[in-house]
């Protein structure tokens, strides 16, 4: 499967950029001995944190970095006591939101067959006609070309 007749050759170089990876970070930490967060910079539990990542699309990326950022660099320094107090009850209603809004919209709306407004953006096809064509010859559709 990760050779270079498989289908994800390229799944190799990770290995590589996994050990040189750390490389910069150390750099770093010896050009910029005064700036200590450099040292908190840990690129294996960063590397590791995204294989328990869900899939989803970059604007939730971008959402979860926006919040964290906010809440750990700007909350944390200017209002520390309300951080201590409240972050972790953040974090936790961050999640059980997410929760109970995905059971929320399934039965009210997936399971009634409700899929959310006609619109481009929502499309998840990749709208092709020719995609549902076969492509072995000698088969014929209508609406296809012969091969």
């Amino acid at each position: 499967m990760f050779t270079n007749l498989g289908n994800y050759p390229e799944m190799n170089w990770l290995f590589l950029i996994g050990l040189l990876a750390p490389v910069p970070v150390w750099a770093l930490t010896k050009l910029f001995p005064e700036k200590k967060w450099i040292a908190y910079v840990n690129m294996p539990v960063i590397f590791g944190a995204t294989q328990m990542m869900p899939p989803a699309r970059t604007v939730n990326y971008i959402t979860w970095t926006a919040v964290g950022l906010f809440f750990n660099l700007y909350i944390f320094n200017k209002h520390k006591g309300w951080w201590a107090r409240h972050n972790y009850i953040l974090s936790a209603a961050l999640d059980v939101g997410v929760a109970f809004l995905g059971v929320l919209l399934y039965f009210t709306l997936q399971s009634k067959d409700i899929f959310g407004p006609e619109w481009w953006g929502l499309m998840t096809g990749d709208h092709c006609p020719l995609a549902s064509c076969p492509t072995a010859p000698g088969i014929r559709v209508k609406g296809c070309p012969i091969i």
